[in-house]
C-alpha cells in the first residue's frame, strides 16, 4: 500500500480523501500545516506528497523549497482556480503536476497514480543513454552532465529521456503530456513547458548551442549534435 502526505488546513477535506484513497488501496497520513508538513514529507516514509499553497505556519511554495533542497520526492500541488503564477513558481521549484481547487477525487487519484507510476518506472531492457555530454541511466533513473548529477525530479528524468531517445524529431506537446504526465493535454496547460525550461536551466548550452529547440505550434526538438548551433 502507497502512503501519501497531504499537507492542507482543509481538515474536513483531507478526511474525505483519507476515505476515498483508502477504497484505493492509498494509506493517507494528513497534517495541516507547512512546519509539521515540511518535517513530515523529509521523513521518507511516503511515495508521494500532495501540497496545498495556502498554508498557516510556511506557505506551501517555501515548503516545496525547501524539500526540493533535499529531497526528490514527487510532489502534486493544489491551488486555487485563477493561482496561475502559484502553479508555475511550484512547477519551477519543482513539483510533478499541479490539480486545481475544486477538482473532481477521480481526477486526484488519477493525477497520484499517474506519478508514482512514473516515479517507480525502471528501465531493466534499457541501457545506459549518452548524448554528448549527457548521460541518463534507466535503470537508477541518474542523470549527469559531464559526470556531474543533473538532481533532475522524477518527471524532468522521464522528460529528458523521452526528448533524447527521440533527438532529431519533434515530439509534440500532446505527446510530451500524454507520456511523461499520463493525462491529455488541457487548455492553456503549461506544465510541460515549465518542464522543458527547468531542463534547459540544469544543463545549460551545450558548446554548439541550444540544446533543447521549441518548435512553435507543434512541441520540443533535441537537437542532435551534428545539427545544434
Amino acid at each position: 500500500m502507497d502512503r501519501v502526505l497531504i499537507v492542507d488546513d482543509d481538515v474536513q477535506l483531507c478526511r474525505l480523501l483519507k476515505e476515498r484513497l483508502s477504497t484505493e488501496g492509498f494509506e493517507l497520513e494528513a497534517v495541516h500545516d507547512g512546519v509539521r508538513g515540511l518535517e513530515r514529507a523529509l521523513s521518507l516514509e511516503h511515495a508521494l506528497v500532495i501540497l496545498d499553497l495556502m498554508l498557516p505556519g510556511i506557505g506551501g511554495l517555501d515548503v516545496l523549497r525547501r524539500l526540493r533542497a533535499k529531497s526528490p520526492i514527487p510532489v502534486l500541488i493544489l491551488t486555487a482556480r485563477g493561482e496561475e503564477i502559484d502553479r508555475i513558481l511550484g512547477l519551477e521549484i519543482g513539483a510533478d503536476d499541479y490539480v486545481p481547487k475544486p477538482f473532481n477525487p477521480r481526477e486526484l487519484i488519477a493525477r497520484i497514480r499517474a506519478i508514482l507510476r512514473r516515479s517507480s518506472m525502471t528501465a531493466a531492457s534499457a541501457g545506459p543513454l549518452n548524448h554528448g555530454d549527457i548521460q541518463l541511466d534507466p535503470k537508477s533513473r541518474e542523470a549527469s552532465l559531464n559526470g556531474v548529477s543533473l538532481n533532475l525530479t522524477s518527471v524532468e528524468f522521464t522528460l529528458l529521456e523521452l526528448l533524447l531517445r527521440q533527438a532529431g524529431h519533434v515530439v509534440t506537446r500532446e505527446q510530451l503530456t500524454e507520456s511523461v504526465l499520463g493525462r491529455k493535454l488541457g487548455p492553456f496547460d503549461r506544465v510541460i513547458d515549465v518542464h522543458v525550461s527547468n531542463i534547459r536551466k540544469k544543463l545549460g548550452p551545450s558548446e554548439l548551442g541550444q540544446r533543447i529547440k521549441s518548435i512553435r505550434g507543434s512541441g520540443y526538438l533535441f537537437v542532435p549534435r551534428s545539427e545544434a548551433r
